[in-house]
């Protein structure tokens, strides 16, 4: 499992969601069906601490909202 941010973007404003999944293909993929018609990409650099998530709870979905709309 990983966690990376997504940035995802309409016109002007964006936001970063924080997601764990398989893989970061997998992770897009989850951002792209949540937010249909929307720009989505991985924000870089990837935090290397956070990337890699352990443990028996770690599942694939969107884990919060990090970032608040911007103009």
């Amino acid at each position: 499992m990983v966690k990376v941010t997504i940035e995802v973007r309409s016109g002007s404003a964006r936001i970063g969601v924080a997601v764990q999944a398989e893989s970061i293909q997998r992770a897009l993929s989850l951002v792209r069906g949540r937010f249909p018609g929307r720009r989505c990409r991985v924000e870089f650099p990837i935090e290397p601490e956070v990337y890699f998530v352990a443990g028996h709870s770690a599942r694939a979905g969107t884990v919060e909202l990090p970032k608040e709309m911007a103009a």
